[in-house]
């Protein structure tokens, strides 16, 4: 347990340090903290024991998938983003299986359904005129596979899924929103602020999430 408290401290210390960084513009630096966070969640998930269960190693996974996107995000080019969007999608695909393997409630998915849903056709429209042509396809595949990872965790919790998974979930989704915010529309104030720290706690509740499956 120890262990895991250190790389979960990790993780957060390393954020911070991103944050901070960045906000000074000493991007090799924050590039290194990047990496530092990024592993420490890995660590966190494998010390939580994500090897014992489907639903771990589909999570496990998952992060794998989110640290090459963090890489790839290091660039900013449009090509950098677009491989950062694609290994994430394949990171919230992950997580979709994820939470299809440990078990769901169809009850508590379709009380989900309306409020993400509409919550995504605010997104896309939003959206929808910040976005290059050649990245409209993939915009709106990764906002389909997130809300999906919404209103399956959500789902999970109608069979004992720990809170922890939808808090990853929700924390995930509206960190995604501050990447486009400022790849897409390219707002004038750094919104990687508030939506880093909210990703890196998002994935950090996905790994401890790990020790708490009913999978197998």
């Amino acid at each position: 347990m120890s262990r895991i408290r250190v790389f979960t401290a990790v993780t957060g210390v390393a954020t911070l340090i991103l944050v901070a960084l960045l906000l000074a513009g000493m991007f090799l630096p924050a590039a290194a903290a990047k990496f530092v966070a990024s592993t420490a969640f890995i660590a966190v998930a494998i010390l939580s024991g994500a090897w014992a269960s489907v639903y771990g190693r589909l999570i496990l996974l998952g992060l794998v998938f989110s640290w090459f996107g963090d890489m790839f995000l290091v660039g900013t080019s449009q090509l950098a983003f677009l491989c950062g969007l694609s290994a994430f999608l394949l990171a919230h695909i992950a997580y979709v299986s994820a939470f299809i393997a440990h078990g769901y409630d169809r009850r508590w998915v379709w009380f989900a359904v309306v409020p993400v849903t509409a919550i995504a056709i605010g997104v896309f429209t939003w959206l929808e005129p910040h976005t290059p042509v050649n990245l409209a396809l993939p915009v709106r595949a990764y906002i389909v596979v997130i809300s999906m990872m919404v209103i399956f965790a959500i789902g999970t919790r109608g069979r004992g899924g720990s809170v922890l998974i939808v808090s990853g979930a929700i924390l995930f989704f509206l960190s995604d929103l501050s990447v486009a915010a400022l790849r897409l529309v390219q707002t004038v104030y750094p919104t990687y602020v508030l939506g880093l720290p909210l990703y890196y706690a998002g994935q950090v509740c996905l790994a401890l999430s790990s020790s708490q499956s009913r999978s197998h």
